[in-house]
């Protein structure tokens, strides 16, 4: 038997539980994983509460969380990894389990160099920033302005713009502008005036737009300070973006682009921050948390 976190119903952080599961063994190609690390995703609020149910319903009881990382305890038929090994990836709408069986093309080793919450919560939020960059053309001598830059898919974003030799503008509250420029980016505050204080640091204009919070005003402001719209993106849920024309960034996921993240993670070149780590039984508090909107990079389970 293995623990679960799952919600019966949608409401607030208060309808999620742990239930005990039976342990399936893993299929052909399959591995079955011991979770060491979960992590937490704005995204697994907005499923819980029901909010994103127009596109992703749940089935209840309904199993959460999209990354984690872990130790190979059982191979199924033709794996190429071991028992022993260890692993991170993703299993989407599942991750945050003692115990997940998911193709073993779903999961890359882990670095020794990362701990166990950094690996567990880089495979949803890396892959998603990768992603968007290479959707908005990033590249070397961009201007890139990055809403959220202090969140998950903020933190990652901004130095892997920095990696690919961009200029990194990113908007976050005052107590986060210091964290923002040891990640690489400038700082700016958002609120009244963000339009002009962006022109003011980019005055020959901003290339690339990443928006990573579901807020009216970043999407308005990236439309005023980016020339080509087509470089415009949001991965955040805003309904507004459909009737602005802002493109909707959906993360491809693939082994090929986590091991080039777990690569730079090893070489120290990218980092995941992680501000705090919660037990199963404070699903509800870790979820309260990511719900606040100011965490600085990640939140993670650990098991």
């Amino acid at each position: 038997m293995s623990r679960a976190l799952i919600f019966a119903e949608y409401g607030g952080p208060e309808v999620l539980k742990t239930i005990e599961m039976h342990l399936p063994p893993p299929g052909y190609g399959q591995l079955r994983i011991r979770t060491k690390a979960a992590g937490i995703q704005p995204f697994d609020c907005l499923f819980r509460s029901g909010a994103a149910k127009q596109w992703v319903p749940a089935t209840f009881p309904q199993r959460i969380g999209n990354e984690f990382a872990g130790v190979v305890e059982e191979v199924g038929e033709a794996a190429m990894f071991s028992v022993g090994d260890a692993v991170l990836g993703w299993a989407m709408l599942a991750s945050t389990a003692e115990h997940i069986v998911v193709p073993e093309t779903d999961v890359v080793a882990k670095p020794a160099t990362m701990t166990w919450p950094e690996a567990g919560a880089l495979a949803a939020s890396g892959q998603t920033a990768s992603t968007a960059l290479d959707r908005l053309r990033v590249a070397e001598g961009d201007t890139v302005l990055v809403h959220a830059a202090a969140g998950g898919v903020g933190s990652i974003a901004v130095q892997l713009a920095k990696i690919r030799g961009a200029l990194v503008i990113g908007t976050a509250s005052e107590r986060n502008h210091d964290y923002l420029r040891g990640l690489g980016a400038t700082p700016v505050n958002y609120g009244d005036g963000l339009v002009e204080r962006v022109r003011a640091l980019a005055p020959r204009g901003v290339d690339a737009a990443l928006i990573a919070v579901g807020s009216e005003e970043a999407l308005r402001t990236s439309l005023e300070v980016v020339r080509d719209r087509a470089r415009v993106g949001t991965v955040a849920f805003q309904p507004l973006a459909d009737k602005l024309g802002i493109a909707r960034i959906s993360t491809e996921r693939s082994a090929t682009r986590l091991g080039e993240l777990t690569r730079l993670c090893a070489a120290g070149k990218m980092r995941v921050p992680i501000q705090a780590t919660y037990r199963l039984e404070q699903a509800s508090e870790a979820h309260r948390t990511m719900e606040t909107g100011h965490v600085r990079g990640k939140i993670a389970f650990v098991l």
